[in-house]
């Protein structure tokens, strides 16, 4: 009776939840009738340029209107692969780069370790790389803690998660490589679930995890990211998948099969962007290489893994800056192949994907600027306008994150889309003016180190990444 009572207090605050973007989108309706639109559009066409922005807007919203219902279609078709039983799952290593982690990688390897895997088929891969903080010392707690399960290797300097990526790579073994952040936690069915899609269907080459935010109670960005992460993934991820095409396997939790990795791992390790190594977007390299040998990429939602997002916005915008960048580079990567065969079965969905990301890179950036300026030219009609609009964008992840998950948690799309208007919507514009840059940004040293030096590689001596890097064998 209790749990009824429970779960009937949920679902009320979830409708709860939605009632301001009902509120929101009544109000633009009404709006949209009682405004003089057409003297707005005079005035607009008066300034230099104005027609034409007009124009270009209104196809732009006609466009990205068919594509968000293509995409709510595609999300009702997702069904994620039905979990393997322990006789069906395959082998696996568990690959966990950490950089300056301390405490917080004990407790991701312990959940890894306590995942519903049968320990013979699964082993676990830890790479400090040159953590200059306590991190080699909880590294080797969860050796302790789990002999013979985990296996530990360190980086004499810090080179990058790429290159800890690849000594994983090259030591491990089984079917399976799957990569998880060392801020992370899985849940107990999350690897199991995650390796599934791999013997469902043999073209599936990668599988993107479901991530979610494991700090949300440590501020307003983390609970706003919340459900940002949510319709990122169980949205627009699971719309990918039912194409085959997901275009990013989340660094926080992907899986890889082996044979596939192997085939494309000296390309992905000596990746360059304008003539430089690249040492960012190592998640989304990955994915476009896998695509581009005509693998499938899937999304498995009941994979969940939590993981730690930033609290303040200095570390928030670097994140996503990064991120930008990264998408800027792997967008004019996939284009070289994406427009062409490249696998057997129809990838018209992929190319319709990458075209949006394009105009949304292009045009989209040249309207961003256009609007600001007209906003500067004309506050009082165009001010109230982008209000309006940023309040109808939050409107989809709010409504979609109270239908999939009952939450009034809901609520927290409204001021991140306002949030992202304000504060964060000049980074795709910085990003397309400085794609070239490689800073990670977000590293630093999270504790102080208290604890003894250990030996580089406990009861194995050091191992390290040859440098200069040779091609694998």
């Amino acid at each position: 009776m209790k749990l009824k009572r429970n779960t009937l207090m949920i679902r009320a605050r979830a409708k709860i939840a939605l009632l301001p973007y009902a509120f929101i989108i009544l109000t633009a309706i009404f709006i949209s009738f009682v405004t003089d639109i057409r003297s707005i559009w005079i005035t607009v066409e008066s300034y230099p340029l104005g027609k034409a922005l007009l124009v270009f807007s209104q196809v732009f919203f006609a466009i990205h209107l068919l594509i968000f219902i293509w995409r709510v279609v595609l999300c009702l078709k997702y069904k994620p692969a039905r979990p393997c039983t322990n006789e069906e799952l395959p082998s696996c290593t568990v690959i966990v780069p950490a950089y300056n982690e301390g405490r917080q990688v004990f407790d991701t390897i312990k959940s890894i370790a306590q995942s519903d895997y049968p320990p013979e088929k699964m082993y676990i891969i830890a790479v400090d790389d040159g953590s200059s903080d306590d991190t080699w010392y909880w590294l080797h707690q969860a050796e302790k803690e789990w002999h013979g399960r985990v296996q530990l290797f360190k980086q004499p300097v810090n080179r990058g998660k790429r290159h800890a990526l690849y000594l994983g790579f090259k030591q491990g073994q089984g079917d399976v490589y799957v990569t998880i952040d060392s801020d992370s936690i899985v849940e107990p069915q999350t690897i199991r679930n995650l390796v599934s899609p791999f013997i469902r269907n043999d073209r599936v080459g990668a599988v993107a995890g479901n991530v979610s935010i494991l700090n949300h109670k440590e501020g307003i960005i983390p609970r706003m990211l919340e459900v940002s992460f949510a319709f990122s993934f169980d949205f627009l991820r699971a719309g990918q998948s039912v194409i085959n095409s997901v275009m990013c396997t989340p660094g926080a939790l992907s899986a890889y099969r082996r044979e596939v990795v192997l085939n494309v791992l000296f390309e992905w390790l000596n990746q360059k962007f304008c003539g430089k190594p690249a040492n960012i977007g190592e998640d989304r390299a990955m994915t476009n290489l896998i695509l581009r040998n005509g693998f499938y990429v899937h999304y498995q939602r009941d994979a969940v893994v939590h993981t730690t997002c930033p609290v303040t916005f200095g570390k928030l915008w670097k994140m996503l800056l990064r991120w930008a960048r990264s998408n800027i580079r792997e967008t004019i990567v996939i284009t070289r192949f994406v427009f062409r065969k490249f696998r057997n079965d129809g990838a018209l969905g992929l190319r319709i994907n990458v075209l949006i990301n394009l105009i949304n890179l292009t045009v989209g950036q040249v309207m961003h600027v256009s609007a600001i300026g007209l906003l500067i030219c004309m506050p009082l009609i165009i001010g109230p306008k982008m209000i309006l609009g940023a309040a109808l964008a939050s409107c989809a992840p709010g409504i979609f994150y109270a239908a999939r998950y009952k939450s009034d948690k809901a609520i927290w799309a409204f001021p991140y889309s306002f949030f992202w208007m304000a504060c964060l919507s000049w980074i795709s514009f910085y990003a397309l003016m400085t794609p070239h840059k490689n800073g990670w940004m977000t590293r630093d040293l999270k504790t102080k180190d208290t604890h003894p030096s250990w030996p580089t590689s406990p009861e194995k001596g050091p191992f390290t990444v040859p440098h200069p890097l040779q091609k694998a064998a």
